[in-house]
C-alpha cells in the first residue's frame, strides 16, 4: 500500500506516520520509485502500537525509540523485553534515607520473601512500594501498613489476570508489548476506580443506619 493508505487504514495523518520514520519508531516503506514506497502490514501494526503507546502509555518518543530497538533486538529475551516494557510505565519515587526507609524495606523484603515473589531491588516497583511504606510509617498510617497482606493479595490476582491475558506465547514481540505498557496504564486506572466503587458500597454497608 502507499502512505495515503496506510494512513487510512490506520487513522494516523500522513505527517504523523512521517515524523515517526524520521525518529526511527516505523521502519520506511520498500522503495517502487522516486519518492514513493510501498508499506506492509508489519508498518500497520507499529504505527498502530506507536500510537497506543503516545495516546494510552503516555510514553515520551526517546522511550519510544528504545523499546521499539529492543523489540527488533532478535538477541534479547522474551523475558527481558517484558521487564524492559514494564519499567517505562513504572513511576519511580526514591525515599529519603533514615529509620523509616530502613524499615520500610525490611517489611518489604519480609512480604515478598513470605510470598515467594521474586524481584531485584532496583526495580523501580521495589523503590517506589519502599517510598510509600516509608511515608506511611512517618505519617503514623501504622494500621495500613498492617493490611499490607490483604493489598498483596489484591495485586497478585490482578496480575495474574494481566498474565492470563498475555498468555504464553510471547512471540508475537510487539503485541506483548502493547498488552504489558497499555494494559497496565489502562489496567492501573480501572483498578482504582473498582477499588473506589467498591469502598462506596461497603462503606454504605458499615455505615448506612437500618430504619428506626
Amino acid at each position: 500500500m502507499r502512505m495515503a493508505e496506510l494512513s487510512e487504514t490506520t487513522g494516523i495523518p500522513v505527517p504523523t506516520i512521517k515524523y515517526y520514520m524520521r525518529e526511527g519508531l516505523v521502519s520506511p516503506g520498500r522503495p517502487t520509485g522516486r519518492n514513493q514506497a510501498d508499506y506492509g502490514e508489519q508498518h500497520v501494526r507499529r504505527l498502530r502500537l506507536v500510537r497506543a503507546l503516545v495516546e494510552y502509555g503516555g510514553l515520551s518518543i526517546a522511550v519510544i525509540r528504545d523499546l521499539m530497538a529492543q523489540i527488533d533486538n532478535p538477541d534479547l529475551e522474551d523475558f527481558n523485553l517484558l521487564g524492559a516494557a514494564q519499567k517505562t510505565v513504572t513511576q519511580q519515587r526514591e525515599a529519603r534515607p533514615g529509620p523509616s526507609r530502613d524499615e520500610a524495606e525490611r517489611r518489604l523484603r519480609d512480604l515478598l520473601d513470605r510470598r515467594g515473589w521474586r524481584t531485584r531491588t532496583g526495580d523501580p516497583a521495589y523503590r517506589t512500594a519502599v517510598g510509600v511504606l516509608a511515608t506511611l510509617d512517618e505519617v503514623g498510617y501504622h494500621d495500613m501498613i498492617d493490611e499490607m497482606d490483604a493489598y498483596a493479595d489484591a495485586a497478585e490476582k490482578a496480575a495474574e489476570a494481566d498474565l492470563r491475558l498475555l498468555g504464553p506465547d510471547v512471540s508475537d514481540r510487539e503485541r506483548a508489548v502493547e498488552i504489558v505498557v497499555v494494559g497496565t496504564s489502562v489496567g492501573d486506572t480501572l483498578i482504582a476506580a473498582l477499588r473506589r466503587l467498591a469502598q462506596a458500597s461497603i462503606s454504605e454497608r458499615m455505615y448506612t443506619r437500618p430504619p428506626a
